[in-house]
């Protein structure tokens, strides 16, 4: 076990199972030393989580659904009652209707636009709002991103658009918490094998093309994703914000 974030209490949302990026970077936080604190969506989510959880010890697990303001405030609250303090939080929570996916883009709905934005883009935002007031020793804030934002991906549609609403957002809300000493940062990762994954079209046919192209010469872990995560929560990384990081085995820097 590392230390470098000792005595740090973190949240994690996002965990849905053992493939979610959120439980790549809840165990690599957990190595490092940091005091976990997870949010669930549902009873199944909790049972899923209780069972991951289960060779941590006592965990703390909120409810929280984050299209509700209501969710959202008695979550920080319990937070501040039980903790006090916060130092640091994941964001690794995205949706977006799989119809929206597997249709064409500008057949996306109207609906389906306005949820992607509100569950992937906006609720970084209505997080970082609640979270500002518990970092009083500065803080960390991370979340995920995938290169579509910046470039076509077939299959991948409102998301991607999403994912770029949510960097514009990672940018806006790390300059105007960088004088309270929180950072924000978001982690652009290669494709990996999520369940979210799966409702992308063609997702085996880009994990090739990935494996086949970029100069590592494959395809990215959860390893690879929590340890960048867990450093960019920790004061190692006192100097980053307001970056979008790339970890993509070089992936995004390859031509066609």
């Amino acid at each position: 076990m590392g230390e470098i974030l000792k005595g740090k209490n973190i949240l994690i949302m996002g965990v849905r199972n053992k493939w979610s990026i959120a439980w790549g970077i809840a165990q690599a936080a957990e190595a490092q030393g940091a005091n976990l604190i997870f949010t669930y969506l549902g009873d199944r989510e909790k049972e899923s989580l209780l069972k991951l959880t289960a060779g941590m010890g006592e965990i703390t697990a909120y409810p929280c659904d984050v299209s509700k303001d209501e969710d959202l405030d008695v979550l920080f609250s319990n937070i501040k009652n039980q903790y006090g303090i916060l130092h640091g939080l994941v964001h690794a929570i995205a949706y977006a209707k799989s119809e929206d996916l597997k249709d064409t883009f500008v057949n996306t709905s109207r609906d389906g636009f306005l949820l992607a934005m509100n569950i992937s883009a906006y609720s970084l935002v209505a997080a970082a709002k609640r979270a500002q007031e518990l970092m009083t020793e500065g803080g960390s804030i991370v979340t995920m991103t995938y290169d579509g934002s910046n470039r076509v991906s077939p299959g991948y549609n409102v998301m991607g658009v999403a994912k770029a609403a949510l960097e514009a957002s990672v940018r806006y809300t790390a300059y105007e918490l960088g004088s309270k000493n929180i950072r924000v940062n978001a982690i652009s990762s290669g494709p990996i094998k999520t369940m979210s994954a799966r409702g992308v079209s063609n997702f085996s046919d880009i994990l090739n093309i990935v494996e086949q192209k970029a100069p590592l010469k494959r395809n990215v872990t959860l390893e690879d994703l929590g340890g960048t995560a867990a450093f960019l929560l920790s004061d190692l990384s006192s100097g980053i914000t307001s970056e979008i990081i790339y970890v993509d085995a070089g992936y995004h820097n390859m031509g066609a």
